[in-house]
């Protein structure tokens, strides 16, 4: 089963969306799972997981409520704030829903790299670890080092990577490549492969790219990297079929049953999806 670990959907009209203005220009729009649908039907790609782009519940609710009237979302990674008092009671309700997987706090814009690490947040975790729900980390390269501890506290905590941890292409990887390798160290962690293009810009090639993934595949292995879209943020730097093509160019040493499992079987083990029952949507 193919899958996109990371696709994003939006409503401009709810109007939670702090970070989505008008100047992200081809972003600046409504998503719905319909827009993709036939690039996912040439490629094959039976499902995705949808990924939070808010800090609210109220948007956490709307996807799940999505979910559950589409068969082609196989599950959600939502959002909580995990330093609230009640976290561990708001996680709690959130996982009785079985189309919640995950939830990620958004960690990339936060100035305290040790934010999730503060004791406020340590119930919340407990939580997570508790509901058998993933972690998916937003960050930056600055942040791995948290996450390295992170997963060293909560080693029944799966921890997926989001975007690689946002490396530059183009830049000086020596910092990012020994955190990976320490991150790869810690078995409850994966890492998506999604979000390159969009760091390395315009003007990207599948050569821009082949260092980061090279180093990903080194580090965890065709078992623990999961493929991501991360669509419509993708069409910033590339369309949806250009960032496909690319990854079965830089995925071509593999063979046929390690591809499929970064292209979606790795996805299905580590969020713990099935296929759904064909709805009408």
């Amino acid at each position: 089963m193919r899958i996109d670990s990371h696709q994003h959907i939006w409503r401009l009209a709810r109007g939670d969306y702090g970070w989505l203005t008008a100047d992200l220009g081809p972003l600046y729009r409504d998503f719905g799972m319909d827009d993709l649908a036939p690039q996912r039907a040439a490629l094959g790609i039976e499902g995705a997981i949808l990924v939070q782009a808010a800090e609210t519940l109220a948007e956490t609710r709307w996807l799940l409520d999505v979910a559950e009237a589409d068969a082609r979302v196989l599950g959600v990674v939502g959002w909580a704030d995990f330093a609230a008092g009640d976290a561990p009671e708001t996680i709690a309700a959130l996982a009785a829903d079985p189309l919640l997987k995950g939830l990620r706090p958004m960690l990339q814009d936060m100035e305290d790299e040790q934010w999730i690490l503060g004791a406020r947040c340590a119930p919340a975790l407990g939580a997570m670890e508790r509901h058998g729900l993933v972690f998916d980390a937003l960050v930056r390269p600055r942040h791995l080092p948290a996450i390295a501890e992170l997963a060293a506290r909560y080693p029944d905590l799966s921890i997926v990577l989001d975007h690689a941890g946002k490396p530059d292409p183009r830049g000086d990887l020596s910092g990012w490549r020994a955190d990976i390798a320490t991150l790869a160290a810690r078995p409850n962690i994966s890492a998506k492969l999604s979000g390159l293009v969009t760091e390395a810009g315009p003007g990207w090639t599948v050569e821009t790219l082949r260092p980061v993934v090279e180093t990903l595949l080194a580090a965890f292995g065709p078992s623990r990297l999961l493929w991501g879209s991360d669509w419509p943020v993708l069409l910033l730097a590339a369309s949806h079929e250009a960032w496909w093509e690319a990854s079965l160019r830089l995925l071509a040493s593999l063979d046929a049953a390690e591809r499929e499992a970064i292209l979606g079987g790795n996805a299905a083990r580590v969020y713990g999806l099935k296929r759904r029952k064909e709805e009408r949507h």
